[in-house]
This record gives C-alpha cells, sequence and structure tokens, in this order.
C-alpha cells in the first residue's frame, strides 16, 4: 500500500503525539507494563515509522514502565534440518552461528516493531533461541532473566511473568491472533491431548563455546492442541483469534482505535486465566 493510500486511511500523518495520545485514550497509564504486537501498516501513515511507534508507548508508560516483544530468532535453523541429507547435516551441526541475544535478527515474520525493540538503547533480550523475548524499561532486566531452556511458554518465563507483574497486552492494529501470551496458557492448562515438540539448535554455554542444544517445548507452530476438532473454531482459522474475541466479548479488555488501526488492550493474568478454562472445557468436553 502506497503513502497517498496510508494517509487517506488514517486522514493524515499519523505521529508520535497522535499515537501517545489514542494509547492513553485505549487506557495505557504511566508505569505500565505492555507486551506488544503492531502492524504499522494498519495504524495508517506513521511519520517516522517504527521508532515513532516506540517512543509514543515510551511515552505513555513513562520512565516507571516497561515495554515487551516476542523476538524469535529470523534466523535459526529449521525444525527439519535433522531430516536432511546427512552432508547437508553435518555442515549445519559444523557451521551454523550459534544464537547471540545481541545480534541475532529478531523474526522478521513479526513485523518491524519487534527487530526495532530489540535494538532500541538499553534492551534487554531472554536468551532462549526460538523463543526469546525482548524490553525496554524498568522491569526489562527482570523479565528477562534466566529464561527456561525447556517448556519456554511455561511458568518462570517472560510470559508468566509478564502475567505476574500485572502486565497487559496490547494489539496495535495487529490481528487477534496474534496474541502471543495465549502460548502461556496452553502451557498451563491440563487437558488431555496437548502436542510437544522437540528441536536442536546451537547456542552459547557458559564458557562461551557454541554447543547444540535439544529443547522440549508444546507445539506452538501447529497448534498445542486439536483445535481443528473443534466446533468452535471455524475451519481455516486460527484459534488464538477465536479465544480472543471470547475475552473481549466476556469483558476480558477493551479496543479502540490507535491511528487508524483497530486496536486492543488486555490485562495479561486475567487473560490467562480465561484461555486456560477455555481450552480446558473445550478438550474436556
Amino acid at each position: 500500500m502506497d503513502e497517498l493510500e496510508l494517509l487517506k486511511r488514517s486522514g493524515g500523518p499519523v505521529t508520535r503525539r497522535r499515537i501517545a495520545a489514542d494509547l492513553r485514550e485505549l487506557g495505557v497509564r504511566e508505569g505500565d507494563l505492555v507486551m506488544f504486537h503492531t502492524e504499522l501498516s494498519a495504524l495508517g501513515y506513521v511519520a517516522g515509522g517504527a521508532p515513532t511507534v516506540i517512543s509514543a508507548l515510551q511515552d505513555a508508560v513513562g520512565p516507571r514502565g516497561t515495554l515487551m516483544v516476542y523476538a524469535g530468532w529470523n534466523d535459526a535453523p529449521p525444525y527439519e534440518w535433522t531430516t536432511w541429507p546427512e552432508e547437508w547435516q553435518a555442515a549445519i551441526r559444523a557451521g551454523h552461528p550459534a544464537f547471540d541475544p545481541e545480534v541475532s535478527e529478531a523474526d522478521h515474520a513479526n513485523g518491524r516493531l519487534p527487530e526495532a525493540l530489540r535494538r532500541w538503547p538499553g534492551a534487554v533480550r531472554s536468551r532462549h533461541p526460538d523463543v526469546s523475548f525482548a524490553a525496554v524499561g524498568a522491569d526489562a532486566e527482570e523479565l528477562m532473566a534466566a529464561h527456561p531452556w525447556d517448556h519456554p511458554h511455561g511458568p518462570g518465563t517472560p510470559l508468566a511473568r509478564l502475567a505476574e507483574k500485572g502486565g497487559r497486552v496490547l494489539l496495535l492494529g495487529a490481528p487477534l491472533d496474534s496474541l502471543t501470551l495465549l502460548h502461556h496458557a496452553e502451557a498451563l492448562a491440563e487437558a488431555p491431548g496437548k502436542r510437544w515438540v522437540e528441536y536442536e539448535q546451537p547456542v552459547r554455554d557458559e564458557a562461551g563455546e557454541r554447543v547444540w542444544r535439544r529443547f522440549r517445548d508444546i507445539d506452538s507452530e501447529d497448534g498445542a492442541f486439536d483445535y481443528e476438532a473443534l466446533d468452535a473454531v471455524p475451519d481455516g482459522e486460527w484459534p488464538f483469534a477465536v479465544i480472543a474475541r471470547d475475552a473481549l466479548a466476556a469483558g476480558v479488555g477493551v479496543s479502540g482505535r490507535v491511528g487508524a488501526g483497530e486496536s486492543h488492550l488486555l490485562d495479561a493474568a486475567p487473560l490467562v486465566r480465561f484461555a486456560v478454562d477455555w481450552i480446558e472445557r473445550a478438550f474436556r468436553a
């Protein structure tokens, strides 16, 4: 979409001041801990792009606040690399760089904002290669510390701490199915048929040496549960969108506009409780 179309959508440039004002109108407050997901083009023509959005978010949460994103690792070896021909596997095992929280790029599939925040002055990133998060602000160090190698969406993780510390999740023009926090609910839910995956990725050990480590996690790519078997989830729709709509309908969060983008603000702990209950009821029926 070109600049003129974006300008028409947002009724003119979307500036830092305008975004900050819209965020406050939505309910973001001084001192908030906010994990955000953004679809930049949905906001309209943002004057200055990703840095403008981050600066406006910082204006809204203030110096006592914290911003957090899911980062991931753009250049991680694909999960299926261990099924490749032996010669190719050997080349990957010998030569693929280890994950480096300081320089490894955030997953491009998540848009421009995660990489922008990862590189922001003072940013802290968690150590997990596949499920890394990044944060800036007062609680960044505590949120990112000692991210568990296994079960990286479960207890003791940045997502768990987000909920425990009274954090919030902001969908800034982003679709409802982008709610990464719902993977934490999947990890906590006690329901039959939970699906797990194991995979290998290179990291640095305590001595700084590159080592291959095996990880275990819920299946966050294809779904930790068989959602396709549920009548409540329409064919072709990611289940998180359904859970999020139900949560909003139940009063777990508020909706409004930031720039031109439909946006949602949800308190993390109530959302996790709602989602855990939704999953457990759906798969015990």
